[in-house]
């Protein structure tokens, strides 16, 4: 019997530090790491950048990508780190069918962040990231989705695991790696 395969699923809003604590959980486990965000970096560098309705075709387009890698390193019988703002509503049925056709186990991390400081965090990122992101276009549509401070989790099962992200430096990594090896070494 071989060891199950496990997919580690890092999701919330915008400037929750979903990026930094995939890639934190990829490097401690030796596991590869996908984002949305590296792939749409790649094709705004690749086919240039525009306004807000450019932006969301490129990160329709980056969410495909991104889940084509994540079914390569499946179907290659890896496990991996993954990072998005997935939502439950718009996602749960890809991750269900990915459940079925790889059976891997899911680990879901879901980062929240107070509401407030998400809206100061995007202000402060505002001209400091790729400019395909358009961020001065988009603060006003997501004030309401920043001022929620979280996203449900999938429904496709396996351990949620919430993360507190308000407060870097009060964040327990050395616990959240702990909680993650245990859910690895006891499958």
């Amino acid at each position: 019997m071989s060891d199950p395969l496990w997919l580690v699923i890092v999701s919330g809003p915008p400037c929750t530090g979903k990026t930094m604590l995939g890639q934190r959980i990829a490097q401690e486990f030796q596991l590869p790491f996908v984002n949305k965000d590296g792939v749409k970096e790649l094709l705004f560098d690749r086919l240039g950048w525009k306004d807000d309705d450019w932006s969301k075709r490129l990160s329709l387009a980056s969410h495909d990508i991104l889940c084509y890698f994540v079914a390569a390193q499946l179907a290659a019988g890896r496990s991996l780190v993954v990072e998005s703002t997935f939502k439950a509503e718009a996602d749960t049925a890809r991750f269900l069918a990915l459940e079925k056709q790889f059976d891997f186990e899911p680990i879901q991390i879901q980062c929240r962040t107070e509401g407030q400081v998400l809206l100061e965090r995007f202000k402060a990122r505002i001209g400091q990231r790729h400019p395909g992101h358009v961020d001065h276009e988009i603060y006003e549509r997501l004030k309401p989705v920043l001022l929620q401070g979280k996203y449900a989790p999938l429904g496709i099962g396996g351990q949620v695991i919430e993360v507190d992200t308000t407060d870097f430096q009060a964040i327990d990594y050395a616990g959240l790696l702990r909680t993650i090896r245990s859910a690895f070494t006891n499958a």
